[in-house]
């Protein structure tokens, strides 16, 4: 809204001091600092609110070091990451953008369903919440608007540079030559970024134009299924590794601000000509976006670090997931999540192997046996007797060396 507005007072009058608002840099900073003050400041208020509305958490005894110290200590908290987040982004972003509405409705439509299901166990007394199928189910339909809305929107696009032969005619023609007339015209494409490939892309279409030419039309049915996959699959991963105070808001933050660098320079022609990566016209609003992620998921943190005086809950944890989904979808760098949002997949692949390895020796043998202490595996760590404020600071490290290689994997081709 301020940016419409500032830009009139630009045109119309000259106001000093409007034009800062046409600059990315300055709104994604001013988003930062807003999504931050917002969850300090207002944040206490709401765990104050939550905590007399009774929306304490209830713990189940699973024999943790100071876990019965935790009961009933605020959650829902994530509807702090919800608003710290929407706020300025509505004031900030350019809201004609496509990217941002798909990430708008990607937080508020997890958070319907992270907020349904804490609410089922704080009010109905239903320890399991909503049932895992229609959780799944929510999933899936957000899976199918993204997919949709970024396969067939006019305004998803990409920009190939020239070929190599006619870059360099133009070239020795005039060597100042803007980058802008090294690329092509906006062209729709499935193309997406994948590590340890040459030239880094893959093109979802060719799963399915290697059988026939013809079939290029039903590529966006493989598309919106590897989406679906994917929202699902970080979207859970997100809500099994908030299990310890700190751990999946400071490792998200890791993630998005990463992206958030992939996103600004896909988004510069400039960027992404020198770096010799994709360029996607348009994707660097969503910066303003995750500036205002980082800032509320960092303010969230001053009240979530231990001893949590909140917890997010399935409001945040799965809106949380979803949103670093939609944004890797959308900057087209999903195939590096299992190296980015590696924390996730961890605690994702814990889980799966100890209910099956317990499945299947239970089945053999007639008594189950277990490969972790506990799982997810965060809980493995604190049965093994560590901190888990150590585990959660070790996760964090952990983060940062996946996001820098996340990085590197851009240039080893």
């Amino acid at each position: 809204m301020l940016y419409y507005l500032f830009e009139y007072l630009e045109k119309q009058f000259q106001l000093p001091g409007a034009s800062l608002f046409g600059f990315l840099t300055f709104r994604a900073a001013l988003a930062m600092i807003f999504a931050l003050l917002f969850s300090t400041i207002y944040g206490k208020k709401i765990i104050s609110f939550l905590a007399k509305k009774q929306m304490g958490e209830t713990i189940r005894d699973l024999g943790l070091e100071g876990q019965k110290e935790k009961a009933g200590t605020p959650t829902m908290g994530g509807i702090i990451i919800i608003l710290a987040t929407l706020l300025p982004v509505l004031l900030l972003a350019r809201l004609d953008n496509i990217y941002i509405i798909l990430l708008i409705v990607t937080t508020v439509w997890m958070g319907i369903i992270g907020f349904i299901d804490d609410y089922l166990k704080k009010f109905k007394n239903d320890k399991d919440g909503l049932k895992g199928r229609f959780k799944i189910l929510g999933q899936v339909g957000l899976g199918i608007i993204v997919g949709s809305t970024l396969y067939f929107h006019q305004g998803v696009t990409i920009k190939e540079k020239l070929p190599v032969e006619q870059q360099r005619v133009l070239l020795a023609e005039n060597p100042n030559i803007a980058p802008t007339k090294l690329f092509q015209k906006e062209i729709k494409s499935t193309t997406t970024t994948i590590p340890f490939v040459k030239g880094n892309e893959f093109d979802y279409a060719d799963l399915v134009t290697w059988i026939s030419p013809s079939l290029a039309k039903y590529s966006w049915i493989i598309f919106i299924i590897a989406v679906i996959f994917i929202i699902t699959a970080v979207s859970n991963g997100a809500n099994l590794t908030d299990g310890i105070d700190g751990l999946a808001a400071g490792t998200s933050a890791i993630i998005v601000f990463t992206l958030g660098i992939f996103a600004y320079v896909s988004g510069h022609i400039v960027f992404s000509d020198f770096l010799n990566i994709m360029y996607i016209p348009r994707i660097e609003e969503i910066t303003i976006y995750i500036a205002a992620f980082v800032g509320a998921l960092v303010g969230f943190l001053w009240y979530n670090t231990y001893p949590a005086q909140v917890f997010m809950g399935d409001t945040g944890s799965l809106t949380i997931g979803g949103i670093i989904a939609v944004i890797a979808i959308a900057v087209r760098k999903e195939w590096l999540i299992p190296v980015l949002c590696g924390i996730f997949l961890a605690e994702n692949l814990s889980v799966v192997m100890q209910v099956s390895w317990f499945k299947y020796t239970k089945k053999k043998y007639g008594e189950g046996r277990r490969i972790f202490k506990m799982s997810p595996l965060h809980h493995h760590y604190q049965k093994s007797g560590y901190h888990e404020s150590k585990i959660v600071t070790r996760f964090w490290i952990v983060g940062i060396l996946l996001a820098i290689l996340s990085i590197v994997t851009l240039k080893i081709r």
